[in-house]
């Protein structure tokens, strides 16, 4: 039986007259995250993405990557009838929807009748179809309120579909749409998330990544790899900048005072993000910092680290306690790799008793013993670029 996915457009379609963009990005980004999975015909009508599932195809692996797209409110899996007529109709919901009748003691029929030139009402389709399938299915009787199954007639311009319910969508903007940023990723569990929330907001991510050899390892760097991967299944492409930041590290422990280590590495690692971010178009910077959650993500640390940036600074965790985020992490499946044992920099030379209120001024006296503008600039001359698919 032929079978198609409709997937219902989100709030792209309270645009205006810009609204063909966001359609033909939304378009562009599922057209490129299907050839992975199967050769599909994917069109677009009313607001309705149609994607028909060729029969040799995963029709469960096109579904999968189909969720994992942003700009869809709801996904729907559904039976291509052979005609648009009420019998076919009928014929197609007893087949494909039989194994979920089997399971079910009541049920109800719903239609939407896109196509306003065919000659019942969609009340008059639904009593009539759901007549019929008592006939045929006497052990499942009609019920209105909260049936176990709710089988959906779709008719629209060219076919009508039979289904058993839309699913939620990934939801939020099509990836693209609001532009790139870079997201500042470490193996922990916050950054993962916060470079997710903002995906969804339509911005397209570049990874920037500190690595510390030989005080970090290799795997972790791989660690941080496979959640850029972990990443794309819901954005997409993206490519990660690895930063050398051994030699800044060494000279913050050997010329400042050991509670400022933290404040002033995370001041580097923002005016690094800045530079590789500027380079690559990138119009703001995303961090995982959560307001209070360790002593750099206080207020004074963050308004002490993000004053050497120019750049916005995006911080979608910033209001959000750790079971809130972790929640997300196991949604988007960055969860178990986050807590893989290896370390970032992030954790290399910490202090036993790091400022969190600290002082512009002192700040500002602790650098001055530093070439900052040197150390910045062979950072980033000495970046890694890795492109994940």
């Amino acid at each position: 039986m032929k079978e198609v996915l409709l997937l219902k457009c989100g709030e792209i379609v309270l645009k205006g007259l810009n609204r063909k963009t966001f359609e033909d990005r939304l378009l562009k980004n599922l057209s490129r995250r299907m050839k992975h999975v199967a050769d599909c015909e994917i069109s677009m009508r009313q607001s309705v993405v149609y994607v028909e599932v060729p029969e040799e195809a995963d029709a469960d692996a096109v579904m999968d990557c189909a969720r994992h797209v942003f700009g869809f409110a709801t996904i729907s899996r559904a039976a291509v009838c052979p005609e648009k007529t009420l019998e076919s109709v009928i014929d197609t919901a007893q087949s494909y929807l039989a194994d979920r009748f089997a399971q079910a003691k009541t049920f109800k029929v719903e239609t939407k009748r896109g196509d306003k030139k065919f000659p019942m009402t969609s009340t008059e389709i639904s009593q009539h179809v759901g007549g019929e399938l008592a006939d045929r299915f006497p052990n499942v009787r009609p019920y209105m309120h909260g049936p176990d199954l709710t089988v959906h007639v779709e008719i629209r311009e060219k076919y009508a579909f039979v289904h058993a319910g839309p699913e939620p969508g990934a939801g939020g903007m099509p990836v693209g749409t609001n532009g790139r940023a870079a997201l500042l990723l470490s193996g922990g569990i916050d950054s993962p998330v916060a470079g997710w929330m903002m995906a969804k907001r339509g911005l397209e991510l570049v990874g920037v990544h500190f690595f510390s050899y030989p005080y970090t390892s290799e795997r972790a760097k791989e660690k941080v790899l496979e959640l850029g991967r972990k990443l794309t299944v819901w954005c997409g492409r993206m490519s990660v900048m690895v930063v050398p930041f051994t030699k800044i590290q060494e000279e913050i422990r050997e010329k400042c005072h050991e509670e400022l280590f933290t404040l002033i590495m995370r001041r580097f690692m923002m005016r690094i993000a800045e530079k590789v971010a500027i380079q690559y178009g990138c119009g703001a910077l995303i961090t995982g910092e959560s307001l209070g959650q360790v002593a750099s993500q206080t207020m004074p640390a963050m308004g002490v680290t993000g004053a050497v940036c120019e750049l916005p600074i995006f911080r979608p965790c910033i209001g959000m306690d750790k079971e809130e985020i972790v929640r997300i992490a196991r949604h988007i499946d960055t969860f178990e790799t986050s807590i893989l044992p290896y370390e970032d920099c992030c954790t290399v030379f910490t202090p036993k008793h790091p400022n969190t209120k600290p002082k512009m001024p002192k700040i500002l006296e602790a650098e001055s013993h530093l070439d900052v503008e040197s150390l910045v600039n062979e950072a980033v001359e000495g970046v890694e670029i890795i492109h994940l698919p």
